[in-house]
């Protein structure tokens, strides 16, 4: 899940956009009348007016998730992720709405919240771009979401030379590593996809310091094809692809009696080099209905609370 969040002028244009009747439906809302837009866009206007100092009293923000997520992502939880992505943000007591847009492949909410509070004061957008990156990785880490490489985010099918080699190369690597134990054996698996490998030695030694990559006519730095594909990445891995087979064939070969300290402590030397690998890849949770229940009632009280402000004002 990734957020990006802009700050605007005036309530009308983003409210029109984000509840455009064609591709987008209403989730959930908070502090607003819900008669029509022009109720929504209004009762923005009233709260904004409480602070008419604040140029930019708009906070609108799209909440992306992954293709990848597509089948778990109902609308259910979509709401739930949102109140709890504006609860970590700090964007409390304050009127809002929640609309899922359907125009591309790729699901999406947008968040409308007035950055003039129930009580008139503005909302604080302090480091506020540093926090967003936080908490969505936080929250899409919680949940068990999928997490895309940026590599993955390119239309590959529209790059040109040399570029379109380089994403080749990159993909015959991820490809090939995994299932090799050294530089001899990833020689020769690149070779079958015509990808050339060469070592960049330090100086007059034989000390090696770099790799590059190799097809149709183009080369590359292994650290410019990506960062994952420097020559002491690659080496990193191909050293544990090798001590993880080690490992297997010592196990395969003990007798059924044997004790196996041996294999256990070499696996969890593996498993601490790894650096916390096998942590990530355990069950994340998954999405609490109960947690969603308390935003409600949360979102519920202050409503009660905004009303009866409302009424001393008048």
């Amino acid at each position: 899940m990734i957020a990006k969040i802009v700050q605007g002028r005036g309530f009308r244009g983003v409210v029109n956009y984000v509840l455009d009747k064609d591709h987008s439906h209403l989730l959930y809302a908070d502090g607003v009348r819900l008669k029509d837009k022009e109720s929504i866009i209004k009762s923005f206007v009233v709260q904004q007016k409480l602070n008419p100092k604040i140029a930019k009293p708009v906070a609108h923000i799209s909440l992306d998730f992954s293709v990848q997520d597509k089948n778990r992502l109902s609308d259910q939880f979509m709401a739930g992720m949102a109140l709890e992505y504006m609860e970590r943000m700090g964007y409390r007591d304050t009127q809002y709405i929640i609309t899922r847009h359907h125009d591309t492949d790729h699901p999406h909410i947008h968040i409308v919240i007035n950055r003039i509070d129930n009580n008139g004061k503005r909302i604080s957008d302090q480091n506020e771009k540093l926090r967003n990156t936080k908490i969505c990785m936080e929250l899409t880490k919680k949940y068990g979401l999928y997490i895309a490489s940026g590599k993955e985010n390119v239309k590959e099918h529209r790059l040109k030379e040399p570029d379109k080699t380089k994403y080749e190369i990159y993909h015959a690597l991820q490809s090939a590593i995994y299932k090799c134990r050294n530089w001899q054996e990833l020689k020769a698996e690149l070779l079958k996809s015509g990808i050339k490998t060469e070592f960049q030695n330090n100086g007059a030694t034989d000390k090696i310091q770099g790799v590059r990559f190799g097809k149709n006519g183009y080369e590359f730095n292994g650290s410019k094809i990506d960062r994952t594909c420097s020559y002491s990445k690659i080496n990193y891995r191909l050293q544990q692809n090798e001590r993880l087979q080690q490992a297997q064939k010592h196990q395969a070969e003990q007798p059924a009696w044997e004790d196996d300290m041996e294999f256990s402590s070499t696996m969890k030397s593996i498993t601490s080099s790894l650096g916390g690998l096998f942590d990530i890849l355990q069950p994340s949770p998954v999405y609490d209905e109960n947690q969603a229940e308390v935003f409600r009632k949360e979102a519920k009280k202050r409503r009660k609370k905004k009303a009866n402000q409302y009424r001393q004002r008048l």
